[in-house]
């Protein structure tokens, strides 16, 4: 198995939206509109899905879910299939999904984050499909700061060209908008100063190796799981180590603790060359802060740990395609990262 890249988007290129974890309801669906028209003002054709349900947490049964997500990844007229956001329990589709086609079919893209990730690295791991954690739909119509990529950018991208990304050094700490009263809107906010930062040492970092990770909230629960084995990746397409990106979407401190060291133990971080750790707003715990939980569970690796990336819940977002080629550099004066789609 080689990593496998879709074709780039080109204009008259038809995206597919379904919601493999929460729909939609009605007090947004004004946001849903507006994303879904910045797809077609780009001049994409977009296609809408059953599974949109916004009521309840998911947004049709499982086995809906499934075959929908199937279906449109298999279409060879659909280019990319983005949710409209994540959700909680998108586990629940993993045994229901027909690998086999997924990996008979040729490549689409598959983008999004926080739940998607149950399924996005899986499907990189299982099929050698590269996959695009980032934005999702609802996340598209936000202008992309300056030195960073939105998912469209990378999804255009001829294969083999370098894509280097840079933080821009300013985030979101505030809330976010209101789609509910403010669905056309456009800007974040980013108030606030931070660049990234070296956890577990002061020493220069440009560590290189194929990027793979996601949400720890939903991931850590594949640890140990044929769903997650990291090591047999790593073993075939990048022997000589991978970057892992890891971020926490919203558990405390004590949480994301555990979390990761049942991941490092069930073998998650065996081959990383280099950690990434996502910006989060989430919360410390009394005695614990989320940089100290990374250092208490992955400190023991013994390779570079750098956090605030923009890889995570905080805006702005640094998308990443899980299987590229990566180089991350951090000095005291420079912090980027590049990718190259081979």
């Amino acid at each position: 198995m080689s990593v496998r890249y879709p074709r780039p988007l080109r204009p008259g290129a038809r995206v597919g939206i379904t919601s493999p974890s929460s729909g939609v309801g009605d007090e947004v669906r004004a946001r849903f509109d507006v994303a879904v028209g910045d797809l077609r003002a780009r001049g994409y054709e977009v296609v809408v899905g059953h599974c949109m349900d916004g009521t309840g947490h998911v947004s049709a049964p499982a086995v809906d879910r499934a075959a929908e997500l199937v279906s449109m990844m298999t279409d060879p007229g659909i280019s990319a299939v983005v949710p409209p956001w994540g959700g909680e329990t998108a586990i629940d589709l993993l045994p229901l999904l027909d690998w086999d086609r997924l990996r008979d079919a040729d490549p689409t893209w598959l983008v999004g984050y926080s739940d998607m990730s149950t399924v996005m690295t899986p499907l990189t791991l299982l099929t050698g499909t590269a996959t695009l954690h980032g934005n999702n739909l609802m996340d598209t119509p936000y202008r992309v700061p300056e030195g960073l990529l939105s998912w469209l950018d990378i999804a255009a991208a001829p294969q083999g060209r370098p894509l280097t990304q840079r933080p821009p050094e300013r985030h979101r700490a505030s809330d976010g908008a209101d789609y509910r009263t403010r669905p056309e809107v456009r800007d974040h906010v980013l108030d606030t100063v931070g660049r990234w930062t070296r956890l577990d040492a002061a020493e220069d970092v440009a560590v290189e190796g194929r990027l793979i990770g996601g949400c720890i909230e939903t991931l850590c629960n594949l640890a140990g799981t044929a769903y997650l084995d990291v090591p047999a990746f790593a073993r075939a397409e990048s022997p000589d180590g991978v970057l892992i990106y890891v971020e926490a979407a919203g558990d405390d401190a004590f949480a994301i603790c555990r979390n990761l060291h049942g991941m490092r133990l069930a073998g998650f971080f065996d081959a990383a060359n280099a950690v990434l750790v996502g910006r989060t707003s989430a919360p410390d715990a009394p005695s614990l802060t989320q940089r100290q939980a990374v250092l208490d569970a992955l400190g023991p690796l013994g390779v570079p740990i750098i956090a605030d990336v923009e890889c995570g819940h905080v805006p702005p977002f640094l998308p990443l395609v899980n299987g590229a080629r990566g180089r991350v550099v951090h000095t005291a004066t420079r912090s980027e990262l590049t990718q190259t789609l081979d």
